[in-house]
């Protein structure tokens, strides 16, 4: 059996619905591909920060997205919020498979181009990257005759988690840029410029073993330039 993929969740965790949502999203993408995809919420990861500095939980959280081979970002918010916006551009460098996930129908940003987003379009465009857009009041309205209150919050983010796991499933799909050969001197080369104790963290036989593991993902491609 093929080992789960762990997925960096990236978004906002700053309030009671953040992180209940966040939470509740998670276990639903678990559930609905049947594990093949393992959600992290870098929530969790922070708790666990021992001294609690800005530096040591930034450096937590990128340990983690390396440590994890896709990326969901929250692309929600009439402005990205720009921690998320941070980890989706290293996890770009890394070539990793990504899904920007807006459930927000407000518009914003560069949608009124033809081919445009709602949001800034620096955050578009990129390789191995689908964009999900889902307007969550719609889906809340057809999922009130779901019966319960329980059961509409259970088909609500099921919804949501089944189209994630489509998008999921198409994006690691594809090929990537990144060449296995090339692995470990790229993650090396983004390691430096993040900077701070992340080169502690993550030294050089973690980051060894940690490239055999993505390699052995099939996410990355074998053939030489």
């Amino acid at each position: 059996m093929q080992k789960s993929l762990k997925i960096y969740f990236a978004g906002d965790l700053f309030d009671g619905k953040d992180l209940g949502g966040n939470l509740l999203l998670a276990k639903a993408i678990e559930k609905s591909s049947c594990c093949r995809y393992q959600v992290m919420l870098p929530q969790d990861g922070e708790c666990e920060v021992k001294e609690r500095t800005s530096q040591s939980i930034r450096d937590a959280d990128f340990q983690l997205l390396y440590n994890c081979d896709c990326v969901v970002a929250n692309f929600d918010g009439h402005d990205l919020d720009s921690g998320t916006v941070v980890e989706f551009c290293f996890a770009k460098m890394l070539d990793m498979p990504a899904v920007l996930l807006r459930t927000d129908f407000r518009h914003s940003g560069d949608n009124t181009l033809p081919d445009g987003d709602p949001w800034n379009l620096m955050c578009s465009h990129f390789p191995r990257t689908e964009v999900l857009h889902i307007n969550a009041m719609k889906l809340y309205h057809e999922c009130r005759n779901s019966g319960s209150q329980t059961e509409l919050l259970d088909d609500f983010y099921n919804s949501i988690a089944q189209k994630t796991v489509q998008k999921l499933d198409r994006v690691c799909a594809m090929q990537s840029w990144l060449k296995c050969d090339k692995l470990l001197q790229q993650f090396q080369m983004a390691i430096k410029s993040i900077g701070g104790t992340l080169p502690e963290l993550l030294d050089e036989e973690t980051l060894e073993n940690l490239c055999r593991q993505k390699i052995a993902s099939g996410l990355y491609s074998t053939d030489a330039e």
